[in-house]
């Protein structure tokens, strides 16, 4: 590096320069004493084209950088793949090399002037002031994917400011949601006691407690089913007309994790405990008093639907729901699990209502030899608002019969679950991966022999085309056939290096579209597949850390923490993965929700010149996270 082309910036200016920096991110945020702090200690370089400004062997890292005109290409020293594969561009506003600054360390990536450029210099020791005293600079620097996540979800609630003024946040915890103190009572306290103090208080459950402890909880939706109808007698005591199957969430728990309760067990109201003590108690109507469609409604109306067409008006209303979500600012992880977590309900009424008019719902094979199973981004709870159907079926073979016999039985009536799908909106998989295809109903011994088959004989491109058959979980039926799937699976799978070095290369095959001329590599119609460049190469790389650790979770995140964890990962670079496929899921959730506004056909295409800066920005940082992570993985894997 050319010292002598680096000289300190001229007082008269620093009005320009803080007006600059003021234009991005994190300067934007930062406090106007310390936005000044910054720019009095600046120096301003410049560099020629192909000038190497930073790399590993100029030793530890000595000044932080930010690109004032330019363009710098970085690029990374350890992967074998070709340069244009490990490498992207900074422009304008963007800083470097913060993780060797944090670190005390030298880059482990070459920064290079693509032209001739010129950047602000700070030095290290002003920078490490300058983190000491401006909680934005530092939250920037050590959380820079998050710090952009938030600015970005900020924006977005403010875009949706008008429909979703005043609705409770999802991420709220319920401590913050807990209206009053409990209304408790004795369990032997009598039944018409009970309905007296409700009345009396206006409230709609009562709970039990011993030494503070809930025992039971007794509600309104109780009276006419435990009380009136079964003509109790008004001075029994309540404990005997209470639900004493409990589930409790603690005061540090997420409003969304109340709601998934809700929904997925048919609650209307949720126990709030501390160290097994009553605190308080969470009703529906607390978390969706100003939702049009309440979460345990439609998982109520998917319970008790008799027919095609209220399953049809439920997933409509799934659709409805996901869409207010998103405008009052719910984060994509939880969003999504809420979008798998009510399709699995639809789907299991599907299941019952099908296998009940084909006359089979209580045969044996029904009750207890076959398991339904959702692949791909259902197996890994990570459906958006455009999904098409992946799933498959496993069944036993009574003795004296054979798996032909059984799947003659079961074939028509996976057809028929597959086309309600279809019909409830989950369109027929275009690669008729579905459990009405005889390629994917088969008994537990023939889905072990077609995982041998992928696993000891597959080449590189049968496993890219097996791939999400890897992300199977149980859906509905006898869960463990799955489980025993899996067991055997990841028995398989350990230490099998071949199999993890092919798919190693299969997802190393699909790089994040950054472009070295342009900020992104785009398709057809100027268009970046969000899906298949977006969210994939993290969907692969969690993938392969998974079944190498003998994993059973399917999901990627939880995947890629467990990484973190096997193999003593840095737990600040796994976040900034998990971080950039948060981001990438939820421009995919903006992007179809927007398309279903304007009545257009759902996809993941986007036009990336139809995003403002800050997305734009976003999107190609979390584009580098899916190269560094491919990076680290092609480091394990490629043996």
């Amino acid at each position: 590096m050319n010292a002598a082309a680096s000289t300190p910036l001229n007082p008269n200016g620093f009005p320009a320069a803080i007006e600059h920096l003021s234009q991005h991110a994190p300067f934007d945020l930062m406090e106007a004493e310390h936005l000044r702090q910054l720019v009095e200690g600046l120096n301003l370089g410049y560099y020629a084209k192909g000038e190497v400004i930073v790399s590993s062997q100029q030793g530890d890292a000595t000044r932080y950088f930010i690109i004032k005109q330019g363009v710098v290409l970085s690029e990374q020293g350890f992967s074998r793949d070709e340069k244009e594969n490990t490498s992207w561009e900074l422009t304008e506003g963007e800083s470097f090399p913060l993780s060797a600054l944090l670190s005390k360390r030298s880059s482990s990536s070459t920064y290079t002037a693509k032209e001739d450029t010129f950047c602000y210099e700070l030095d290290a020791r002003d920078f490490a002031k300058l983190l000491s005293v401006s909680t934005q600079f530092q939250d920037y620097c050590t959380r820079r994917m998050a710090h952009l996540l938030e600015q970005s979800k900020q924006a977005i609630q403010a875009q949706y400011a008008n429909s979703s003024s005043g609705q409770q946040s999802m991420n709220t915890p319920l401590a913050n949601i807990v209206r009053r103190s409990p209304v408790t009572c004795a369990p032997q306290t009598p039944v018409r006691e009970v309905l007296a103090t409700m009345h009396d208080l206006g409230i709609g459950s009562m709970v039990a407690t011993e030494a503070d402890k809930p025992v039971g909880i007794f509600t309104l939706h109780d009276v006419l089913n435990r009380v009136a109808l079964a003509e109790i007698d008004l001075e029994s005591p309540i404990i005997a007309v209470m639900s004493t199957g409990l589930t409790s969430l603690p005061p540090t728990a997420a409003a969304y994790e109340a709601a998934l309760v809700m929904a997925k067990q048919g609650f209307r109201h949720v126990l709030v405990t501390d160290n097994d003590k009553l605190v308080g108690v969470i009703s529906e109507k607390d978390l969706f008093t100003l939702q049009r469609v309440g979460l345990r409604q439609i998982s109520a109306t998917i319970r008790n639907a008799a027919d095609l067409a209220t399953l049809q008006q439920a997933a409509g209303d799934i659709r409805q729901l996901a869409h207010n979500m998103l405008a009052q600012g719910v984060a994509a992880e939880q969003l999504t699990q809420f979008i798998s977590t009510l399709n699995d309900l639809l789907t299991e009424r599907i299941i019952e209502l099908e296998c009940h008019d084909a006359g089979i719902a209580d045969s044996p094979l029904c009750q207890s030899g076959i398991c339904w199973l959702a692949l791909g981004s259902e197996g890994r709870f990570e459906q958006t608002l455009n999904t098409d159907q992946d799933n498959g079926l496993i069944f036993t073979v009574p003795e004296g019969e054979t798996a032909e016999h059984i799947r003659a039985l079961l074939l028509p009536v996976a057809k028929r679950i597959n086309d309600a799908l279809d019909a409830c909106g989950f369109p027929l998989c275009k690669g008729n991966v579905m459990a009405s295809n005889p390629e994917w109903c088969l008994s537990l011994d023939e889905w072990k022999d077609k995982f041998s088959d992928w696993i000891f004989r597959g080449d590189m491109p049968v496993l890219l085309n097996a791939s999400i058959f890897f992300d199977f979980r149980a859906l509905y039926g006898k869960r463990e056939l799955a489980q025993e799937l899996r067991s055997w699976l990841n028995d398989k799978i350990k230490d099998n290096r071949l199999f993890l070095r092919n798919m190693t290369q299969n997802a190393l095959g699909n790089r994040p579209p950054l472009g070295l001329v342009r900020d992104f590599v785009v398709g057809e119609g100027n268009k970046l597949d969000l899906k298949f460049n977006g969210i994939t190469p993290f969907v692969d790389a969690a993938r392969i850390f998974g079944l190498a650790a003998g994993s059973a979770e399917t999901a990627t995140i939880r995947r890629l923490r467990a990484a973190a964890e096997n193999w003593h990962m840095e737990e600040g670079e796994v976040e900034g993965w998990v971080e950039a496929f948060l981001y990438i899921q939820l421009l995919r959730l903006r992007l179809q929700h927007e398309q279903s506004e304007a009545g257009q056909e759902l996809s993941n295409k986007v036009d990336p010149d139809t995003l403002n800066n800050l997305d734009r920005r976003i999107l190609k940082e979390a584009f580098r996270q899916g190269r560094r992570i491919q990076s680290v993985l092609e480091k394990y894997f490629q043996f």
